[in-house]
């Protein structure tokens, strides 16, 4: 299901496969933004996240995270891909590659999100578990050696 939101049609629950690869193809523009304020628009007021052995409530808190993030993650380049559905819940996989900038090094990451979303198709609740390991610029495969 679709509604329309600024001009644009945004997927809302109860997803189909179509609505729900939607919203995951327009999570994963979000995350590929890196940039907190856009990514955090995608979120409830006082969505609660869990991000590996970090648990945090709310937008601003959001932003927070994300912004200390991408200040060691750079060069960040994501992959999402829908692994099922149902009602108003997705789960993901995804891998995404990245530059340490504290450690000098690529790494990528694999992992898994559930997401939960309220009625207005915004992300009340996202639960996310991940590894990170170190590649060589060699074996990039979304992010951009340079």
């Amino acid at each position: 299901m679709f509604i329309e939101r600024d001009g644009k049609q945004i997927p809302v629950p109860p997803f189909t496969e179509a609505s729900a690869r939607a919203k995951v193809k327009m999570a994963e523009d979000a995350w590929n933004s890196c940039n907190p304020e856009v990514v955090a628009l995608g979120y409830t007021e006082d969505s609660e996240w869990r991000n590996r052995a970090e648990f945090f409530q709310g937008r601003e808190r959001i932003r927070e995270f994300l912004t200390r993030k991408w200040e060691r993650e750079t060069r960040y380049k994501l992959m999402k891909e829908l692994w099922c559905y149902q009602d108003n819940r997705i789960s993901v996989r995804f891998e995404y590659e990245w530059y340490d900038a504290e450690a000098g090094r690529w790494m990528r990451t694999h992992g898994n999100e559930h997401w939960e979303f309220n009625a207005e198709g915004l992300m009340a609740r996202r639960d996310m578990s991940a590894n990170d390991y170190a590649i060589k610029p060699s074996e990039l495969r979304y992010a951009v050696a340079g």
